[in-house]
C-alpha cells in the first residue's frame, strides 16, 4: 500500500516535470550574444520592487559598483521553475549570499513591476525585483526570447569591480548542483575582491 502510494506521487512528479527538459532547452540562449567571464557588465535602469514596494527610482547597476551583484533572469512569476527557484534563493540566502552582506540579488524578468512586487510580498522574497518590461535588458545580456518576449532563465555573478565572474546559462533550477556552483560563484567573487583590498 504504501509503496504503491509513494509510486504514484513519483509518477506525478515526474510527470509534473516532463514539460521541464524541453523548456529547458527552449531557453538555452545564443552563446554568442551573451557577455562573456571577464567581460564589464553592461548597465541598466529599470523599475525595481522589494517585498515592501515598488522602489521610488529606477535600479541602475552601476550604482551596484562595489558589491558582488547575482542577476538572475528568470520567465515569468508565479510559475512552477520559477517559483522553485525563486523559493530555493529565497530559503537559502543566508547560505547562498550570506544574508545579503555585500551581496545584492536582482530577479530580472519581463513581468511588469507590479507583477513582481506581489509575488515578493506574498512568498516573502528577500531579493529585488526588476521589470524589463520592454526587454531591453535582456536584450543587452543576450537572454531575451524575442517571440514570446521573455528573459531565458539564465544566472550571472557579477563581481565587485562590474566585471561578470560567472554565468549559468541556462541556470537550472531542477537541480542542486545549479545551487552549490552558484553559491561557490558567489563566495568567490566576493572573496577574491576582499582579499584584494587588504
Amino acid at each position: 500500500m504504501h509503496s504503491s502510494v509513494m509510486l504514484r506521487r513519483a509518477f506525478a512528479a515526474a510527470a509534473a516535470l516532463a514539460v521541464v527538459p524541453a523548456a529547458s532547452v527552449a531557453q538555452t540562449p545564443d552563446t554568442a550574444a551573451v557577455p562573456k567571464v571577464g567581460a564589464q557588465a553592461p548597465d541598466f535602469s529599470a523599475p525595481a520592487s522589494t517585498r515592501y514596494g515598488l522602489l521610488k527610482n529606477p535600479l541602475q547597476l552601476s550604482a551596484l559598483r562595489g558589491k558582488t551583484v547575482v542577476l538572475a533572469f528568470f520567465p515569468r512569476s508565479r510559475t512552477k521553475g520559477c517559483t522553485v527557484q525563486m523559493e530555493s534563493y529565497r530559503d537559502r540566502y543566508a547560505t547562498l549570499f550570506a544574508g545579503g552582506k555585500g551581496i545584492v540579488v536582482v530577479s530580472i524578468s519581463t513581468d511588469a513591476d507590479t507583477t513582481q512586487q506581489s509575488w515578493a510580498r506574498d512568498a516573502n522574497f528577500p531579493m529585488v525585483f526588476v521589470s524589463d518590461s520592454s526587454g531591453a535588458i535582456g536584450k543587452k545580456y543576450g537572454v531575451i526570447d524575442e517571440k514570446n518576449h521573455y528573459d531565458t532563465r539564465v544566472a550571472f555573478v557579477i563581481s565587485p569591480d562590474g566585471r561578470i565572474s560567472y554565468r549559468a546559462m541556462p541556470f537550472k533550477e531542477l537541480t542542486e548542483a545549479a545551487y552549490a556552483e552558484l553559491g561557490s560563484a558567489v563566495a568567490s567573487a566576493s572573496h577574491n575582491t576582499s582579499a584584494g583590498t587588504h
